[in-house]
């Protein structure tokens, strides 16, 4: 997988379209970023940025768009709503895929050190980055905003981490940091700039006293002048500890309190998957819902949230994961299933055994999982729907997660098969060689082992099914319990094939014990399913 750190520059101009669109292409034409998200406010006056790419093209990419700005941004006539203090207000680096937070903190300095050299301005280090701690949370650091930048640079304790203790007019200080995903979130109210910031101090973590205040919640009110309406303004800094639906809910209990209407929200920028689901499985309990598919979970969230208030929210738009993903579907779950039969009869290594037991294990999951919906909601088990509704989604998880490792097998064989291709001629030829072929075969070990635990947790709730379940669907459960300790088999078969000629004795050991304990689990586990099954009575 690609290292990936996202990037969320800050800039202090939201309605000047032309200087909007220089710094976005300045972004956009830079080698290895992909701009994701460009976020203009008029009444902040502030445009967000989201662009994703390595840890050197996202230092690339925020030194491009920092140098557009400075030939275009001049700090003297700004006003807006949000608070700033430079014309590149913020610039925060955020892990996204195979990248550690103390990734993102040697981005942020090499980024902060950069920026302050070739610009010749002050810079602060915030959040995870920062040096000293009273600087970690980004309101100390902004604090007196950019009118108060002269005095506050004369101040000893407030010396900037890079770059020189000087006013600079036209640019003000920029924050760099290095911190989690934030969520922008803004809650519509139908009232004044007071009273929304009256309630944004009732929810913020650092407001009015209160059993309403929010962890990990920043908040304000401001006024949109292009909507006609007022908004609480919050930077949720940590959807696992305070996540969107709660955010609203608070302030739509303290609206209430007031008379006043909350008409849905808005999220700036882009989000978090994750976020959403939380979200999600938060109104599907509030309201007793059973729904299982991404997309009608978005919907759900979309509507509870009223995230289509001031424009349409898109997915496909709005959520990082599906603006960065590559096609998820491999060449052979996208085949018609008569050439995908036809295509392991070929003669052709792959698609082999080992794509087979991975599409044997997803084929005995999806049995399972029908099982479970021909109960569920059936008048004749209604007694049974609580249970159908803990059985199924783990049933029906493992159906989705288990496919792409039909793909996955046959592209761990290609790799081992080229590592076997690499030249030998030399010393230092032979040694290249081997560790490619060491690589590709605990690759190949690893796409069967993980079948095989997939396949291993689901053999608990299969028995309660078995015990319970539509006893119409007898034989569909049958078949999908065989298959599944088939998939077992065929996961247990290419380890032990692929393992032989791994050095590694350790590593042997640790995983012969662990396919061995995957194969007797799913032995005595379908055997258990079966005898179930045949003492059921019709």
């Amino acid at each position: 997988m690609p290292r990936i750190i996202e990037c969320v520059p800050n800039f202090s101009e939201g309605r000047n379209k032309e200087v909007i669109e220089s710094i976005a292409n300045a972004i956009a034409h830079t080698e290895g970023c992909s701009l994701l998200d460009v976020d203009p406010g008029m009444s902040t006056n502030r445009t967000v940025y989201t662009f994703v790419g390595s840890p050197d093209a996202v230092i690339a990419g925020a030194m491009n768009a920092a140098r557009a700005a400075f030939q275009l941004i001049d700090m003297r006539t700004h006003q807006g709503e949000h608070p700033r203090m430079g014309a590149m207000d913020v610039c925060p680096f955020i892990p996204v895929q195979n990248v550690t937070m103390e990734d993102c903190v040697e981005v942020a300095k090499e980024f902060a050190e950069r920026l302050a050299i070739e610009l010749d301005i002050p810079v602060y280090l915030y959040g995870e980055a920062a040096i000293d701690e009273k600087r970690q949370a980004l309101p100390n650091v902004r604090a007196g905003e950019y009118e108060g930048l002269p005095e506050k640079l004369q101040d000893p304790e407030w010396k900037p981490d890079f770059g020189q203790a000087d006013f600079i007019p036209p640019w003000g200080a920029t924050a760099v940091g290095a911190r989690k995903f934030l969520i922008a979130y803004n809650v519509n109210l139908l009232g004044t700039k007071e009273q929304a910031h009256h309630i944004a101090l009732h929810v913020r973590e650092q407001g009015s006293p209160g059993p309403t205040r929010l962890p990990k919640v920043q908040g304000m009110g401001w006024y949109l002048e292009e909507a006609n309406m007022a908004q609480i303004s919050m930077n949720l800094t940590d959807a696992d500890v305070t996540g969107m639906h709660t955010a609203y809910e608070a302030c739509l209990d303290k609206a209430e309190e007031l008379n006043l209407a909350v008409v849905g929200s808005q999220i700036v920028g882009i989000v978090p998957l994750k976020a959403l689901m939380d979200s999600a499985d938060y109104f599907m309990k509030k309201d007793n819902l059973f729904i299982l598919e991404e997309d009608q979970k978005l919907r759900l969230v979309i509507n509870k949230l009223g995230l289509n208030s001031l424009g349409a929210f898109s997915p496909k738009e709005k959520i990082i994961e599906y603006m960065i993903a590559t096609d998820p579907d491999g060449p052979l779950v996208t085949m018609d299933l008569k050439d995908f039969v036809l295509t392991v009869g070929s003669r052709s290594p792959t698609p082999g055994g080992g794509s087979v037991a991975a599409l044997c294990a997803s084929m005995g999951a999806a049995l399972g999982s029908m099982v479970g919906f021909m109960t569920y909601g059936n008048r004749k088990f209604h007694s049974l729907d609580g249970k159908m509704r803990e059985l199924i989604p783990p049933l029906y998880k493992a159906t989705k997660d288990l496919i792409p490792f039909v793909d996955a097998d046959a592209a761990a064989f290609s790799e081992y098969m080229l590592a076997c291709k690499l030249p030998k001629d030399t010393e230092d030829e032979t040694k290249i060689r081997e560790m490619a072929m060491e690589s590709g075969l605990l690759t190949a070990v690893q796409v069967p082992l993980c079948v095989a635990r997939v396949v291993n947790t689901l053999w608990p709730a299969l028995k309660e099914l078995a015990a319970i379940g539509n006893i119409n669907c007898k034989s569909d459960l049958q078949v999908g319990a065989r298959v599944l300790e088939t998939g077992v088999w065929g996961a247990y078969y290419n380890v032990m094939t692929n393992l032989k000629d791994i050095k590694d004795e350790s590593f042997k050991s640790q995983v012969t014990a662990e396919v061995e304990g995957s194969l007797k689990n799913a032995k005595e586990g379908c055997a258990a399913i079966l005898q179930i099954l045949e003492e059921r009575k019709e």
